[in-house]
């Protein structure tokens, strides 16, 4: 397969991931918000606190609130300090919604903040969600969802007594052309679904220095590819087939082993669903690839690219293109998840999802490790 040519911005993040210093022109973060000014904050809108200084955080999320309509950025949490003196004069943040992690729980007394964003670490998201819950906050936490099922399910457990929403951030099931690939699964245009081939993934991290390696290359902290951008792959197997998977068997492949301890530079995967529907997938930090297909009796489709930030394209084998755009894809799916705490209505993308998608990451990791197929539990 032709592997595809990165965008700007993917180009960007893969750098940033590698800890390749970029600089970003001013309008790659968006317009500037005056302190205080925003016309949102006299309507409903929900205030947002950003957990995780990090590059998604920096470059997306932060922009992604300047672009929302009912939520707005309204507090930080963060270890790094240093941080904070731009944020609050970038996003005029008051002194009393700047949190660090040690202190984190006095967010429980801050009215100015009804849902945090979590961006930090994989191994942080559950520490994390469970504070906030306990603080009466809603949580909107990033995928993967935690570090293995049983993490994630104690998540959404104890978001559901503390009463607070829980919303994982699968950004492209808030995207129109991800979302017609969803509908296409219920009304089968072009007949039973026959086969799903959904890869994605990067080559980035040659430049890094084995001796300090960034978070995604670390174990202990929820690295290598199947974490980060394998999940990209398997929900989109599962929201393209509209079915769980009973089984897997999967294989993974290093070639760098200086920078892949412990983790999976490259992994390939296969899901069995009910009815013999099969789902070939792969996922990689050292290989581009961007396609999500479906053949069918009488036809297929794809979106390839399918999870960049933007550029998403549809084709069709009668013909059909399509690629409807969103200005902002971090903004719209923060503005859905905003929306469901004011309506009180359930979130397009609950915690329930992410913990569907760790179980099979489980299975992923367990086949992988010790070889054969995996039944899904």
């Amino acid at each position: 397969m032709q592997a595809p040519v990165m965008t700007r911005r993917q180009l960007l993040a893969t750098m940033a991931a590698a800890g390749i210093g970029t600089s970003l022109p001013a309008f790659a973060a968006g317009p500037r918000k005056e302190a205080g000014t925003t016309a949102k904050r006299a309507g409903a809108s929900i205030g947002v606190a950003l957990v995780g200084l990090g590059y998604y955080a920096t470059h997306l999320l932060a922009p992604g609130l300047q672009q929302t309509k009912h939520c707005h950025l309204a507090g930080i949490v963060t270890g790094s300090p240093d941080k904070i003196p731009e944020w609050q004069r970038r996003h005029g943040i008051a002194d009393a919604n700047v949190y660090s992690y040690d202190d984190f729980d006095r967010i429980a007394d801050n009215p100015d903040i009804q849902a945090v964003y979590i961006a930090t670490p994989n191994d942080l998201h559950k520490p994390l969600t469970l504070r906030a819950a306990a603080a009466g906050k809603h949580v909107w936490c990033e995928k993967p969802m935690a570090m293995n099922a049983a993490e994630a399910q104690d998540m959404v457990d104890a978001c559901r007594k503390a009463g607070v929403k829980l919303t994982i951030g699968y950004r492209l099931q808030h995207e129109p052309n991800t979302r017609r690939l969803m509908a296409m699964a219920r009304e089968q245009p072009y007949g039973r679904i026959l086969k799903v081939r959904a890869e994605a993934g990067f080559h980035a991290y040659d430049d890094v220095d084995p001796a300090n390696k960034p978070w995604r290359l670390l174990p202990q902290h929820g690295g290598g590819a199947m974490y980060d951008m394998g999940v990209y792959s398997l929900n989109a197997a599962r929201y393209t087939t509209g079915q769980e998977p009973v089984a897997v068997a999967a294989r993974q492949e290093i070639h760098r082993p200086q920078l892949f301890e412990g983790v999976d530079e490259t992994m390939f995967f296969t899901l069995e669903f009910p009815g013999g529907l099969v789902a070939e997938c792969a996922t990689s930090f050292g290989r581009n690839m961007n396609t999500l297909r479906a053949d069918c009796e009488r036809g297929w489709y794809e979106l390839s690219p399918f999870q960049t930030y933007d550029g998403l394209e549809g084709r069709t084998s009668d013909g059909q293109a399509f690629a409807d755009a969103v200005p902002h894809q971090q903004a719209r799916q923060m503005d859905d998840d905003a929306l469901a705490i004011l309506r009180g209505t359930a979130p397009l993308v609950p915690g329930e999802e992410g913990v569907r998608d760790m179980r099979v990451v489980d299975a992923v990791y367990a086949s992988a490790r010790d070889g054969g197929r995996r039944i899904v539990l």
